[in-house]
């Protein structure tokens, strides 16, 4: 009797980069991560460093520049962002726009369609979790708008939260890949559980130290058996 192997695909592990201290410890990475993520809206100071180093990242890169009511820093306007964006479109393997953002920012992601880019559309809530029917509302205007991957971060303070995550991604019909994560005091646990359950992108700090609670490090992920 033959084995039956699961034909799951493993989450792929995106390092963020979201400070200078983050990119030189990136450029010395031996084993990078599947992807990096270039937090935009927090590199405006070494904007230039990066494009002379993006080649020595040896991974593909997903840039954003958060809207400041998702996490964004320096208050960026939505031109700002724009710009930002569009600056580094050329370089990027994925392009992650809010789902509040994606019509503003229509024409910038059917250009990235054009190019190959793949499209993150992501919603985060840092004040609370909403219910899986919201949840799943919101992941197909994502799917309206073409996205390649939906991408959920929300805060997971007590278990009924994080099992609004769990039913949300474990009930999924509506047929594009989810990306599910959470913040707060169970939001470790949650990335490791929600990966577990189909989540296909899991996100991570390059480095040990970070100001997001619930985010965990690569060494960690890795220590706890999520490659490469």
């Amino acid at each position: 009797m033959t084995e039956r192997r699961s034909t799951k695909r493993r989450p792929r592990i995106v390092g963020v980069i979201a400070s200078r201290d983050d990119l030189e410890q990136a450029l010395r990475m031996r084993r990078p991560p599947d992807l990096f993520e270039l937090r935009l809206d927090r590199l405006t100071g070494v904007l230039g460093r990066i494009e002379t180093k993006l080649p020595e990242l040896r991974a593909p890169l997903i840039i954003t520049a958060r809207h400041p009511n998702e996490g964004g820093s320096g208050g960026l306007s939505l031109q700002q962002r724009r710009a930002l964006l569009s600056r580094f479109l050329t370089h990027a393997d994925y392009l992650d726009v809010e789902l509040r953002s994606a019509r503003a920012l229509r024409a910038l992601l059917a250009i990235a369609r054009t190019k190959n880019v793949r499209r993150i559309i992501s919603f985060h809530d840092f004040k609370s979790t909403p219910s899986a029917r919201l949840l799943v509302a919101k992941a197909n205007n994502a799917k309206a708008l073409r996205a390649d991957i939906f991408k959920v971060a929300t805060r997971t303070d007590t278990p009924t939260e994080l099992g609004r995550l769990l039913e949300f991604i474990t009930n999924n019909r509506v047929n594009v890949p989810l990306a599910v994560m959470g913040m707060g005091r169970l939001g470790a646990i949650s990335r490791v559980l929600l990966a577990r359950a189909g989540s296909v992108l899991i996100y991570a700090s390059v480095g040990a130290a970070t100001d997001l609670e619930g985010q965990i490090s690569l060494k960690q992920l890795r220590a706890l058996g999520f490659g490469p």
